[in-house]
């Protein structure tokens, strides 16, 4: 087991008891269903079948020997023609690599990672993952606990310390971009103050043909800090603020609070769904944002 500093591998393996065994189905516009169905088409995408007209559906879609046979607008709905993507994109910004509750921001990512590869290797998903690298490639998409296993191994490295090639969230999103096909699903794990450097219109872009979640790793200090003096090392300099003090107060909270508030509000708004995540929770308190219906984006 891990020391809630650095992640292991038999730790990781052994979240796969959280996820359970027993594939999810995928929900569709009239219930549950085998296949995971978007009123989007592109590349990889192939007819499953037609549904009433809803507002803010594309007009191009719409089926129309369907519509003129029953006299109300229908429109089709599409699934990937292939195994679906799930693609984990690790941030490996310096802030993550801390923690006071339990384990780090770091190693809280690397677990949720893994429950992210554990439910898409359940859900038959191929599985790829990736950070901000410059150098290193993607780990390659592959099925079942393979799959899994190799984007495992990667998260343990990745989080075992800063690599001291990070390029940031906005290039591994740029990675990503590459890498998925419509009806993929992408899970983000990101520590709060990273998002601030992905352009806005990046995400609903990226929500029109995915499925994506975004967990945000975060610290209980972080958000309840206490109200006295805290002393910090960084490097061979010693730091002490005093939060008692209203203006060091406001300060820490645009610096920890705000981004948090403020990803939870937008993302929503651009099709993302969005959790914190906090180092304290269970690693796999998220999952039931996988059980939800993908949003229509119009």
């Amino acid at each position: 087991m891990s020391d809630g500093i650095v992640p292991s591998l038999a730790e990781l393996v052994a979240l796969r008891a959280a996820v359970g065994g027993r594939r999810n189905a995928r929900l569709g516009r009239h219930g549950v269903s085998g296949h995971a169905l978007s009123p989007l088409r592109g590349r990889g995408m192939e007819y499953a079948e037609s549904r009433e007209y809803s507002n803010g559906d594309d007009a191009r879609h719409i089926d129309w020997r369907l519509t003129a046979r029953t006299g109300r607008a229908h429109t089709k709905l599409f699934q990937a023609e292939r195994e679906r993507l799930s693609l984990i994109v690790a941030d490996t910004a310096p802030a993550l690599y801390f923690g006071t509750r339990v384990r780090f921001k770091s190693v809280q990512a690397a677990r949720a990672g893994a429950i992210a590869a554990w439910a898409a290797a359940r859900d038959g998903d191929r599985i790829a993952a990736l950070r901000g690298s410059l150098r290193e490639a993607p780990v390659p998409p592959a099925s079942g606990p393979r799959g899994a296993l190799r984007a495992l191994d990667a998260l343990v490295r990745w989080y075992a310390r800063p690599p001291e090639d990070d390029a940031g969230l906005a290039v591994a999103l740029d990675h990503a971009e590459r890498l998925l096909r419509p009806g993929s699903r992408l899970v983000v794990l990101a520590d709060p103050r990273s998002l601030a450097l992905v352009p806005e219109r990046r995400w609903p872009a990226l929500a029109q043909h995915h499925e994506v979640i975004v967990l945000l790793l975060t610290d209980p200090l972080e958000h309840a800090p206490p109200s006295s003096a805290l002393a910090f090392r960084s490097g061979e300099r010693r730091i002490q603020l005093d939060l008692a003090v209203p203006a060091q107060r406001q300060r820490w909270a645009q610096e920890f609070v705000a981004p948090v508030a403020a990803a939870l509000e937008s993302l929503p708004l651009r099709g993302v769904r969005a959790q914190a995540l906090s180092t304290d929770a269970p690693s796999e308190s998220w999952l039931p944002l996988l059980g939800r219906a993908r949003p229509l984006v119009a």
